[in-house]
């Protein structure tokens, strides 16, 4: 099976992606950057009566139609507690934001545009405009009017509306679920003690993150050793839980002690590709179990974290129905890179800025996929595509932004 290319990679990837259809209620403070769905409804009007948008005083319009005006102020109207009465001619009702606007007043002076006088009187100095500083009632949204709709992505602004409009809970689809399992009889959990031939795994602690920050529940499938039993364990247990993507760190090659792919082909997996054009991740595999799409990572630490941000994360969002992640900027090379060869190129940089404002990638000198103190440390990605020609320190350079 020759190299297939990431975009091709990608397009085959999300062309077997079918967004779980089941939807849930959740409570408003568990609804950030949930999808709705369905459309809805504002179950009051707002605002639910005409109110003062600032401090002042509610009076007839027809009564400060001259500067110097002087009215009678009869009592006030705070929020909560509004004035009960009618505003009569040469009457004036002390206003505060939010406030009720009494009966028989159709405009607010601000108390700026206005003087004290003895005896509860006024003298306007300004003449605001006919319903000046006056929320109308329903001026935002009415009982029974659609105000969010199927589809809508959960942000502050919208979960503030759905409150607004008296929804406690809200419909939205439910978040698809991806499973991870590591591989390999060298790994342990973190906190344990090495052996001389161990190592701690890592990898799926930054997968699951991955997963996570896109829309999706993650179940830890843990670590199994290099063992056909121990892995279609795993396998069934996940399809069990109805997942919607199975992740496997490790073993996807075709090596001796690489027993994922085979095991998984035995378990019912049609093999899409598991060779990618790129650097790091080559050995990624794609296959489909079921309903379940299978994505083998590679087991070397920045190949699994560079694949997941390629496929994982365009797929997780495909999945929850949320909008593609733009990570693409442009700057320039602060050291020469050298000429590539047949595989797309993730190069690990930092990032700064000169003093023109430019972005500037500064490539570490060292590139090794199991270099994770590296990775971290990286603020983006130098796309360097195949058979790229040598480039000098200035010039120009597709980047990935990892932050």
């Amino acid at each position: 099976m020759s190299l297939l290319s990431v975009e091709d990679a990608l397009g085959r990837i999300l062309t077997s992606a079918t967004p779980p259809s089941l939807s849930e209620l959740v409570d408003l403070h568990d609804g950030s950057a949930r999808v709705l769905s369905q459309d809805i409804p504002a179950l009051v009007t707002h605002p639910a009566f005409d109110n003062s948008a600032m401090d002042g005083y509610a009076v007839r319009h027809q009564d400060i139609e001259t500067i110097g005006a002087e009215l009678t102020v009869i009592g006030q109207s705070a929020a909560g507690h509004g004035f009960k009465g009618d505003v009569k001619p040469g009457e004036a009702v002390r206003i505060f934001t939010g406030a009720p606007v009494p009966s028989g007043a159709d405009t607010v002076i601000i108390q700026e545009d206005t003087e004290r006088l003895p005896g509860n009187r006024i003298r306007t100095k300004f003449v605001p405009g006919q319903g000046r500083h006056i929320r109308m009632a329903g001026q935002d949204f009415t009982a029974g009017e659609a105000a969010l709709f199927a589809g809508d992505v959960l942000d502050p602004g919208r979960l503030t509306l759905a409150a607004g409009m008296n929804h406690s809970r809200l419909p939205v689809f439910k978040r698809p679920r991806v499973a991870i399992l590591a591989t390999g009889d060298e790994l342990l959990v973190p906190g344990s003690e090495p052996g001389a031939d161990q190592i701690i795994a890592s990898n799926s602690f930054g997968v699951a993150a991955i997963a996570r920050d896109n829309g999706a529940d993650v179940i830890d499938l843990g670590i199994v050793g290099d063992d056909r039993e121990a892995i279609t364990a795993q396998v069934e247990r996940a399809q069990a839980a109805n997942i919607d993507v199975l992740v496997t760190l490790g073993g996807a090659s075709v090596g001796d002690h690489d027993l994922v792919q085979s095991t998984l082909l035995a378990c019912g997996m049609t093999l899409d590709f598991w060779r990618i054009a790129m650097r790091p991740g080559k050995p990624l595999m794609v296959g489909q179990l079921g309903e379940t799409i299978v994505l083998g990572l590679p087991g070397n630490p920045v190949s699994s974290l560079v694949c997941s941000l390629l496929f994982l994360e365009p797929l997780v969002r495909k999945l929850a129905r949320l909008p593609d992640r733009d990570r693409q900027a442009t700057a320039r090379l602060a050291s020469a890179l050298p000429a590539n060869d047949i595989r797309k190129d993730y190069v690990r940089a930092r990032l700064s800025r000169d003093d023109g404002g430019t972005l500037v990638a500064h490539p570490f000198s060292r590139q090794d996929s199991s270099m994770m103190k590296v990775f971290a440390q990286s603020d983006c990605l130098i796309v360097r595509p195949p058979y790229a020609a040598e480039s000098p320190a200035g010039t120009a350079c597709d980047i990935l932004r990892l932050r």
